[in-house]
């Protein structure tokens, strides 16, 4: 039986658990306004500046060539924004996925231990009962570790995915080496 003290335990274990969750949250909501700020007066300031510079042109052509200049910063700032957001976001899931499984793996050995306990105590004739309690309890954990190892994949997969992609974006963005 769970004593008044193990509830309150526990209880303030997962309000700790939730305010440390919140916390984390904020941070990556922080994080995300702090580049999504930074960005903005960057791209304020280089707007104004390449206004200017457009402004100054000659002639069409000369137009021409600025404006296409200014393609190559805009697609490498573009990929470097997207890979710090994702780092944003990674690092606060990373965070979100550490409590769940520090959870997981505290609840596993809590109904473990309350397995063990109730067969210890268990009336003579109820070792079928007590086995098929623990096979549960066994399945469970193996099921949650698969969980656990998929979700690993999956987001090891997305990651190398993502730096595919950027790279390619990054080498699309380079300009063509000029024939002569």
């Amino acid at each position: 039986m769970l004593t008044i003290e193990q509830v309150m335990a526990s209880h303030k274990a997962n309000v700790e658990s939730m305010f440390g969750l919140t916390s984390k949250a904020f941070e990556g909501v922080e994080k995300l306004m702090e580049l999504n700020l930074t960005a903005t007066k960057a791209a304020l300031s280089e707007v104004a500046g390449q206004t200017q510079t457009l402004m100054s042109a000659k002639d069409a052509q000369e137009l021409v060539a600025l404006q296409t200049a200014m393609f190559q910063p805009l697609a490498e700032k573009s990929v470097a924004y997207n890979r710090h957001l994702y780092d944003i976001a990674t690092s606060t899931s990373t965070e979100f996925s550490k409590v769940f499984e520090g959870q997981v793996a505290d609840m596993q050995g809590k109904v473990s231990g309350l397995v063990d306990n109730m067969s210890k105590n268990a009336p003579a004739g109820s070792e079928s009962a007590v086995a098929v309690m623990k096979s549960a309890v066994a399945a469970t954990s193996n099921a949650m570790e698969s969980v656990q190892k998929s979700v690993k994949q999956v987001t090891d997969m997305v990651e190398s995915n993502f730096n595919a992609v950027a790279s390619h974006a990054a080498n699309v963005t380079k300009p063509a080496p000029r024939k002569r």
